[in-house]
This record gives C-alpha cells, sequence and structure tokens, in this order.
C-alpha cells in the first residue's frame, strides 16, 4: 500500500480532497501534527465527502514519532527544489510519499538530509508551485502507473442513467 505523508497540512479543504484521493487509490494517510484544523472539521469532512469510511489514516504527533513508526520507510520528499522530477524515479508498492505545508514546504533541514530523495513537479519558473492536494495526486498516481495501478478497478462501465432528459442535446 502506498503512503501519502502531509507534515504539518494547514488547510482542511486541501486535506480533505487527500483523503478521498487516499480513499480511492487504497493508499494511506499520514498526518504529522500540529495541525492547522480539527480532525472533525466540517471542511475537512465536506471535502472528503462519504469517502471516509474507504480510507486509512494515522495522527502522529511529530516527525520524530512518524519516523520512529516507521524506521525503515522509503521516502520520496515533494519539493520545488529537487535536483530531478518525479518521473525520473522508480516508487516501489509501499513507499511513502511526503509533502509539507501548504505556505512554506517542508523545512529545508529535512531536504538537506535526504536531498537524493527529493522529487519536483515540473513547472514554470515564475510559478511558486501546485496546490497541494494537486501534487498528493499527481505523485500518487505516478507511482500507481509504475505499479500497473495493482488492486484498481482498469475499466468503467456505462450505468444507464441519465438526468431525465438532461442529455439529449448531446446525441
Amino acid at each position: 500500500m502506498m503512503h501519502v505523508v502531509l507534515v504539518e497540512p494547514e488547510i482542511p479543504q486541501n486535506t480533505g480532497n487527500i483523503a478521498r484521493t487516499c480513499a480511492a487509490t487504497g493508499a494511506m494517510l499520514h498526518l504529522i501534527e500540529p495541525l492547522g484544523f480539527e480532525i472533525s472539521d466540517r471542511y475537512l469532512k465536506r471535502a472528503g465527502l462519504d469517502y471516509w469510511y474507504l480510507m486509512t489514516y494515522e495522527v502522529h504527533r511529530n516527525w520524530q514519532a512518524f519516523v520512529e513508526k516507521y524506521p525503515n520507510a522509503n521516502m520520496h520528499f515533494a519539493t520545488t527544489k529537487a535536483p530531478r522530477h518525479y518521473c525520473q524515479v522508480s516508487y516501489g508498492p509501499d513507499d511513502f510519499l511526503v509533502f509539507g505545508r501548504e505556505t512554506r514546504g517542508l523545512p529545508e533541514t529535512l531536504l538537506k538530509a535526504n536531498y537524493g530523495r527529493c522529487v519536483r513537479i515540473p513547472m514554470r519558473k515564475d510559478a511558486r508551485s501546485l496546490n497541494l492536494s494537486n501534487s498528493v495526486a499527481v505523485l500518487l498516481y505516478e507511482a500507481l502507473r509504475q505499479q500497473d495501478f495493482a488492486g484498481l478497478a482498469g475499466e468503467g462501465a456505462l450505468t444507464g442513467r441519465d438526468e431525465a432528459g438532461a442529455w439529449r442535446d448531446y446525441v
């Protein structure tokens, strides 16, 4: 199972969206305190909609407690300061994707200590960064693609449902 780690997330809507992505992919969500919101926050729940029962998450009191619980974790650190982009890395099925706060990212001391494990999402030089929930989705789905989306439904099917007459003009 893939792991998504949010270090001190600040915005409940982002964490709710990430929780929904974790629910849809089977990834485990790790939240490193302090959090900028309460887990029961209505925005967090609303963003995750009715997917909370599908996901697994853990709250860790700080980075050190997280590392002590997962001492052998294979981590990839998402940062705009990385030397290579996320597609230049091979991801394993139990890897941890680590993301920082929305306003500041991950601390440079953590990045420096793990610089060989840092990855970035390519973007224009004048763009600061992508939204956190979008960044998580980009990296997580690349990692899952490399694993041939193991355990995920690869195809869908039409249901035969439409809103009464609403789509007549499209056929």
